[in-house]
């Protein structure tokens, strides 16, 4: 059993849920996020609710590389070993590429791929000492193909994700007591997509069956994880092979 379990992008969404998810687990949790104010909120939350779960907390901005090892380090003495850290940190709406919006773009692919290759680098150095762990990074079905729009370098920066995770998966697979998964959700109604057009997230489901099935896939640890599996599974599949002009329909 992973009982001690890291959180990134814990403040909100999924990350909250997750966490919730968890601690309903009865595991020990270390959440992280920029908002330590909703943190704490969600700490008093959870301990109330389960007593016997140790929750910490740090402020934490990804994109602050150095921070990032410095904290995970922090929560692993605290908590006195890291079990699992989930990798859930991103940034969503950008710009299409040409349209003046370049620093926005970039500031989605510096949180969503190199914040994230920060963040296993640190919790991988943590799993390498200890022998075990179990890595997770949530990628996204943007990942299956470049989408236009607003959407273009948030699908780049979710590729990238999963190749990072695949290329790591690939270095432990001589060590099998380090396992390593990409979960690549749907999507689910969080702060983040909120007011979105019905007609611009097909298939949504609320955020409390979201984040119970992300944590139930999670929990398997499987190498890939589409969730919810039904339709995202098959139109992730129908995704890599359709025609470019049949993918441009979906966002």
């Amino acid at each position: 059993m992973r009982k001690r379990i890291l959180i990134t992008g814990a403040s909100s969404g999924l990350g909250r849920g997750m966490a919730r998810e968890f601690a309903g687990l009865g595991r020990d949790l270390a959440l992280c996020a920029r908002r330590l104010d909703r943190l704490q909120a969600l700490k008093a939350e959870l301990e109330a609710a389960h007593p016997g779960i140790r929750v910490a907390v740090r402020s934490l901005d990804v994109t602050d590389h150095d921070a990032v090892f410095r904290v995970f380090g922090e929560l692993r003495d605290e908590l006195g070993g890291l079990d699992r850290v989930v990798v859930n940190a991103g940034i969503g709406q950008g710009a299409p590429v040409g349209k003046g919006q370049f620093a926005l773009n970039r500031a989605i692919v510096e949180t969503n791929f190199l914040a994230a290759l920060a963040q296993c680098e640190a919790a991988m150095e943590t799993f390498r000492a200890a022998g075990q762990g179990h890595l997770v990074l949530i990628s996204s079905m943007s990942a299956m193909r470049g989408l236009r729009g607003g959407l273009t370098a948030y699908a780049a920066s979710k590729a990238g994700v999963a190749a990072l995770a695949e290329g790591i998966r690939t270095d432990m697979l001589r060590k099998p007591s380090i396992r390593v998964s990409t979960v690549f959700p749907g999507y689910i109604r969080t702060e983040m997509n909120d007011g979105a057009p019905a007609a611009h997230t097909p298939f949504i489901i609320d955020e409390a069956t979201g984040c119970r099935l992300l944590a139930r896939a999670i929990e398997k640890e499987p190498n890939k994880a589409y969730v919810p599996w039904w339709p995202w599974a098959p139109l992730g599949w129908w995704m890599k092979r359709a025609p470019l002009s049949w993918v441009a329909r979906l966002n």
